[in-house]
């Protein structure tokens, strides 16, 4: 049967819903190695165990580089494994290293992909989710870059341990791109947009007041994300753009409010398994693909919603 290697740029000591996804996906496979880019904490390791991953490898990163470290540890993770499927998020970073070792190792590359199959046929998304695609590698390994929320997590449950080991990534290297100043983003008790169950996304409706989103995502432990018209105007940082060219998400409920659904934000969300969509505008192209549309002001339309499911959970 073939062999699985999961590849974390970073793997805290709580791996984040997306890793542990990974996680039950690789598991489905008879040999399955964890390999990443930092020091596996033991909290970590017993989340892998819970899995039924048996050997970790790891490799820390000792400079301010920018991507070659993760190269590395990846590429040298590839060739002492042997590993015949590797995993990855789906994320724009997590896709360029796959596309790089792809191209150095000969590899096929699959992004958007939902699953996998025990014969290494992966399923992916095609035009915004509107099709659905089957590829299979022609060269020998497969690399699968997995779209959150696409693999239901199920840990083993019955843990055993993990035996990690350190990777030789041989001479250090002078990093082609170097960090030179970090910036700590502000914590937030919301869940990641790319990770989210439940997403509320505002647009140019919003007129720049996003309190009715946040209250109605609070209520629902959900996440916030925007139209790109909302993060160009600063409304909201462009970490929460969801669209082309932004995160493509795929919750089980997306609730549009103050957006159009122009094509390029309808290829971030349409994939989603719910969609309700307040807008005033009748006519607004996002009632074409919601489940449920609401002609109304979000300003109103918003509070009483979770007014409402705040009464119910009372």
């Amino acid at each position: 049967m073939p062999s699985a290697l999961v590849f974390f740029s970073d793997l805290s000591a709580a791996p984040g819903k997306a890793q542990r996804e990974l996680l039950t996906l690789a598991s489905r496979f008879q040999t399955a190695v964890v390999a990443a880019a930092t020091e596996i904490s033991a909290e970590a390791r017993d989340v892998i165990a819970g899995y039924g991953i048996g050997t970790a490898l790891q490799a820390a990163n000792p400079g301010q580089g920018f991507g070659e470290h993760e190269l590395a540890v990846l590429d040298a993770a590839l060739l002492q494994t042997d590993a015949d499927l590797v995993l990855l998020g789906n994320d724009s970073f997590s896709r360029e290293l796959g596309a790089r070792i792809a191209v150095r190792r000969k590899a096929a590359i699959v992004t958007d992909v939902v699953d996998v199959s025990a014969n290494l046929i992966a399923t992916k998304d095609e035009l915004a989710g509107s099709y659905s695609a089957s590829a299979k590698s022609t060269t020998g390994v497969l690399i699968a870059a997995v779209k959150p929320n696409s693999i239901q997590d199920s840990p083993a449950g019955s843990a055993g341990t993990v035996q990690v080991k350190e990777l030789d990534l041989g001479a250090e290297q002078a990093p082609k791109v170097s960090v030179v100043a970090v910036e700590e983003k502000a914590v937030s008790e919301r869940p990641s947009l790319g990770e989210a169950r439940v997403v509320v996304a505002g647009g140019r409706g919003v007129d720049g007041d996003f309190g009715p989103l946040e209250d109605l995502a609070d209520a629902l432990g959900a996440a916030i994300g925007a139209s790109r018209a909302a993060t160009d105007a600063g409304w909201i940082s462009h970490d929460a753009q969801v669209g082309q060219t932004g995160i493509t998400v795929s919750p089980q409920l997306y609730i549009s409010a103050g957006i159009s659904g122009a094509i390029q934000q309808k290829a971030g969300m349409q994939t989603s398994k719910y969609i309700i969509a307040v807008n005033k505008d009748v006519d607004a192209p996002v009632f074409e693909i919601a489940d449920l549309g609401i002609v109304g002001d979000l300003a109103k339309v918003l509070p009483q919603a979770a007014a409402e499911i705040r009464r119910r959970r009372a």
